[in-house]
């Protein structure tokens, strides 16, 4: 009776914790399938709002700073040619090769963390974009699993020129300023379609750190990023 009654209870417990397990792994898939579904209307529908929009508003409203938020969506036809070579060039330069993560260059980055060297990034356009659409600027290796699993998803359902028209578009290019209208307005006083080369490499230069870098400051980086336009045939 005794071994009975114990079979049965830990029974019982191997039931509820397959049942637990199976709830956790049924609310996961329900969480990934949001920002998956809002990647598919993507191909459609342009994002209104990001996470790093909204993580920017929360920040100047937690610390009682003033926030003005700069966003206009263009169509890619109407961003220079320059720009979108620019920001591929500085940020990418494999992002129409690969389908999503650029394995030569996440190799070299473990390397040069394995020697010991200046940690680098390795995180391509499509990456950038989704963590800019729903994780913000935070880290984490849940937001890390996140995104690799959506990387695939904007690959498949966006392609490759409207990955390119979102980023351009939703990217932080300075307080408050997203999207290449806003920021070729503000730094240079013109429309996106009208940046020449070197506004267009000072531009990009500055996207890896926004919120400190300006265009007119990034003289060696920019011609780096002139120069790799070059090579690439741009």
């Amino acid at each position: 009776m005794i071994e009975t009654s114990d079979a049965s209870r830990n029974l019982r417990r191997k039931r509820s914790l397959r049942s637990i397990l199976k709830w956790i792994v049924i609310g996961l898939a329900l969480l990934w399938s949001i920002p998956a579904l809002i990647l598919v209307a993507a191909r459609w529908i342009n994002p209104p709002t990001t996470a790093v929009h909204i993580q920017r508003r929360l920040q100047a409203w937690a610390h009682g700073t003033p926030y003005h938020k700069r966003y206009e969506f263009l169509p890619l036809s109407q961003i220079s040619p320059h720009l979108q070579h620019a920001v591929v060039a500085a940020e990418d330069a494999r992002f129409y090769q690969h389908h999503g993560f650029d394995w030569h260059e996440i190799q070299i980055a473990a390397e040069d963390d394995l020697e010991g060297g200046r940690s680098r990034g390795a995180s391509t356009i499509t990456q950038q974009l989704v963590k800019n659409l729903f994780f913000g600027t935070g880290r984490s290796v849940l937001r890390k699993g996140a995104e690799v699993t959506l990387v695939p998803v904007a690959e498949f359902v966006l392609g490759k020129r409207r990955i390119l028209e979102i980023y351009l578009n939703v990217v932080e290019w300075g307080p408050g300023i997203y999207g290449a209208e806003r920021a070729c307005r503000y730094y240079d006083g013109t429309a996106a379609r009208n940046v020449d080369r070197e506004q267009a490499a000072r531009l990009a230069a500055i996207l890896p750190a926004p919120l400190k870098r300006r265009p007119e400051r990034m003289n060696r980086y920019s011609n780096l990023i002139l120069e790799r336009m070059r090579q690439m045939g741009w």
